[in-house]
């Protein structure tokens, strides 16, 4: 490999690292961090002209701050340690909390009972009020875990946790060179919350850079998401497209009548992974070959969602909740004990995946399947059986999955 090209590898490898992470810390991700410092100079501008990034890049860390996304893009919630989102409590905590660290007589070092009692004096001049409950208790150690795993928060002495639970002490210290970058803009800036995504009116984006920013954060992007001078983009600009999109952050491009995917072929840039393994994944999969039997949807199908027209097909709850049962009962020595016994949160679950992906929305009526969903076509490979041999290896070899799903993937002509 040449120079040059090792180098190109590297700045993709960098840019790859701050999408998927776009908080990078010297002491959570050395080497990321260290080829970001590398190739700084290319990344800063390649950021801002391609997506409308900022890029900020010092000694202990690395902070990509992103543009705001349209509102029909998938959320992508804060969640805590189990994997529950966070509700607008713990969200509000959030907000006490980086305060409370930007108070002046705080320095390098705080300990938890400090903070806390600056986050109720907070409360009181915001009008918010908080209680000392286990509850909201929960919810303070879960917005302060959040700034732990983003490197703004380390644990000195004693733990976060021990202070939920037990009440006891904890020494917090504090990056106070990365605090103030986890805002897009100074707050005393601003004039309204709603300000801090606000678009300059006077400078509107070029839909060259809003299509790239689509693309690159919520892979499949729906045709009827996109403007009038997006499509003209995407239509005009396509081999543009691909190579930038290739060349700058390892995507592949595939584009179809009703909208376009920019995938991962390596499978690690993306936040919500699919297909994969787990009952929730696994399930989701199965279904969407069901439905797509069931229903056999026809080219140009459309329906309503949220007073728009989309392409897709509307399976109804009745059919979705048969079809998953069915599921259910034939991998039941393989998935969760309780998704027969309770069916309804398994269902939310599987749609909630879905939905996230790109590959169907949540109606009151039933599941609409978008036409990429036809993509997907599993297989199913039945694992050997745990015999009392592998049972005596212990948890490894008594987890192995049974049954494995795989994916034959079968792309159409290109739209």
């Amino acid at each position: 490999m040449t120079t040059a090209a090792h180098d190109a590898d590297e700045r993709r490898m960098a840019a790859r690292a701050l999408l998927a992470t776009p908080i990078l810390t010297a002491s959570r991700h050395s080497e990321e961090l260290a080829l970001v410092r590398r190739h700084a100079a290319a990344l800063k501008p390649m950021f801002g002209q391609l997506l409308g990034y900022s890029l900020v890049v010092q000694s202990g860390f690395a902070r990509l701050t992103k543009g705001p996304l349209p509102a029909e893009a998938p959320v992508r919630p804060a969640r805590r340690a189990s994997g529950s989102e966070f509700t607008p409590r713990t969200y509000t905590y959030l907000a006490l909390v980086c305060a409370g660290l930007l108070a002046r007589d705080v320095g390098e070092q705080v300990l938890l009972s400090q903070l806390v009692a600056q986050i109720r004096a907070d409360a009181v001049i915001a009008g918010v009020t908080i209680d000392d409950t286990l509850a909201e208790r929960r919810d303070l150690v879960a917005a302060i875990n959040l700034l732990l795993d983003w490197g703004v928060l380390a644990e000195t002495d004693g733990t976060v946790t021990a202070w939920g639970e037990r009440r006891e002490e904890a020494l917090l210290t504090i990056d106070r060179g990365l605090l103030p970058h986890l805002v897009s803009r100074p707050l005393h800036t601003l004039e309204r919350s709603e300000d801090l995504w606000a678009a300059d009116p006077d400078e509107p984006e070029p839909p060259r850079r809003t299509l790239r920013r689509k693309l690159v954060e919520n892979p499949l992007v729906h045709r009827g998401d996109l403007s009038d001078a997006e499509h003209d983009v995407l239509r005009r600009e396509r081999s543009e497209l691909t190579r930038v999109l290739e060349e700058s952050f390892g995507l592949t491009l595939e584009v179809r009548g009703e909208g376009a995917l920019a995938y991962d072929a390596d499978g690690r840039l993306t936040d919500v992974a699919f297909p994969g393994g787990g009952a929730t994944r696994q399930a989701a999969l199965l279904l969407i070959e069901a439905l797509i039997g069931a229903l056999e949807p026809q080219g140009g199908e459309q329906v309503t969602v949220g007073g728009r027209t989309v392409p897709g097909v509307l399976a109804p709850w009745p059919m979705v909740d048969d079809e998953l049962g069915r599921l259910a009962r034939a991998h039941a020595s393989a998935w969760r004990k309780d998704i027969l016994d309770d069916p309804l949160p398994f269902r939310e679950e599987v749609a909630a995946l879905l939905q996230a992906v790109g590959l169907a929305a949540i109606t009151t009526e039933g599941l609409v399947l978008h036409p990429a969903a036809a993509r997907y076509r599993p297989s199913v490979r039945l694992a050997p059986p745990v015999t009392r041999a592998k049972r005596r290896l212990g948890d490894d070899a008594r987890q192995l999955p049974s049954p494995l799903f795989t994916v034959d993937d079968e792309r159409g002509e290109p739209a």
